[in-house]
């Protein structure tokens, strides 16, 4: 069972406390305003009770007509009106009654001499009673619209972080293989030491890729650490043929950003820059910012778009997606060649520094 989110039950719970306090002050209202009313008109001052015992049966009125009109609420929508006007009429006529009762007991020269006037009577109490009915369903209706709307934005945020989950661990089986078997042939070959670190360090990696939370974001800086373990192992396989150049300075290691952004950009130059070249390669992040951007770039040295374009696939592809999630349009992905060799890939983003308290969006 999915659970009630915490501000639909606050507006599910404060629903009653509404009501009651605007039921209360708006029949006190009516109370004080038919009063001075009629002391202006020079009625005597016991003509109090009259305007009491009219407010009153005004408030014992309306609460009935609450408990009907909710009921009516639950019925198709042709249903619910048909209901709430033959009850709307219902009450106009009770409170017409009750109302002509107790003021012509205190006013017997308050009896109108004519039909007419017992038809103003009536219009005055319609006029009252179809405005509470105004204001009893523009209020429910939009509370109503609220939890919709509440509920809408809650389900998107949960396929949100649904979608945001899914890419995150997508994490390429290719790096597992490559390392398991790199551990095998260590063991295989006697080199039990570099086995244990390279196993060591495959543990730290994992273990920090499924405590981070893909919806939450990090300061660079950690993420250059994570990446850093990361190239940790990959160096364990390829020895001097990876080689690896990481540029940012302090501000820029501040800078939030998704956590493990970056993974599958370098794990992309590994396979298509380093791998399959017998002379290896480098790999570069460089981080820079400016008034309001942070721009974080992996490059390579590798063959550039012609074997990249297909090494990006799912990993620039999830990159893009994640960041297009998290970012709308306030983010951009730019891959391509250099001009010098090697494929790049920059990830334009909002500056935000770690100590900042911007909500993102």
């Amino acid at each position: 069972m999915i659970p009630v989110p915490a501000p639909l039950a606050r507006l599910s719970a404060n629903s009653s406390r509404l009501f009651w306090l605007l039921q209360s002050v708006g029949w006190t209202g009516y109370f004080a305003l038919s009063y001075l009313t009629a002391i202006v008109h020079g009625k005597p001052a016991h003509y109090v009770l009259v305007s009491a015992a009219a407010a009153g049966t005004g408030f014992v009125v309306t609460l009935l007509l609450r408990y009907g009109y909710r009921a009516a609420l639950r019925l198709p929508w042709p249903h619910t009106v048909a209901a709430a006007l033959a009850m709307l009429i219902a009450a106009v006529a009770i409170y017409a009654k009750l109302y002509a009762e107790v003021v012509f007991a205190y006013c017997a020269e308050c009896r109108p001499d004519s039909a007419l006037g017992y038809i103003g009577y009536l219009g005055s109490v319609l006029y009252v009673l179809l405005s509470w009915t105004g204001f009893y369903f523009g209020i429910r209706i939009g509370r109503q619209l609220a939890r919709e709307r509440e509920a809408v934005l809650q389900a998107r945020a949960m396929a949100h972080e649904a979608q945001l989950k899914m890419l995150r661990y997508q994490l390429n089986p290719h790096f597992l293989f490559n390392t398991l078997n790199a551990i095998s042939t260590l063991i295989l070959d006697g080199r039990n030491a570099t086995a244990n670190r390279m196993v060591s360090g495959l543990s730290t990696f994992l273990r920090h890729t499924l405590d981070s939370d893909p919806v939450q974001c990090v300061p660079l800086g950690d993420e250059i650490a994570a990446i850093e373990r990361y190239l940790g192992i990959e160096q364990v396989r390829f020895g001097e043929r990876l080689r690896v150049r990481i540029e940012a300075d302090e501000f820029a290691r501040r800078a939030l950003v998704p956590s493990l952004i970056l993974q599958p950009l370098i794990e992309n130059s590994i396979k298509y820059a380093i791998q399959r070249r017998a002379e290896g390669g480098c790999i570069e992040v460089l981080a820079r910012t400016t008034a309001s951007r942070l721009v974080v770039c992996v490059r390579d040295d590798g063959p550039g778009l012609s074997s990249a374009l297909g090494a990006g696939g799912v990993g620039l592809a999830n990159t893009r997606e994640r960041l297009r999630v998290l970012y709308g349009d306030r983010q951009q992905v730019r891959a391509g060649n250099r001009e010098e060799g090697g494929f790049e890939v920059c990830l334009d983003l909002p500056l935000r520094p770690a100590d900042s308290t911007e909500e993102r969006a």
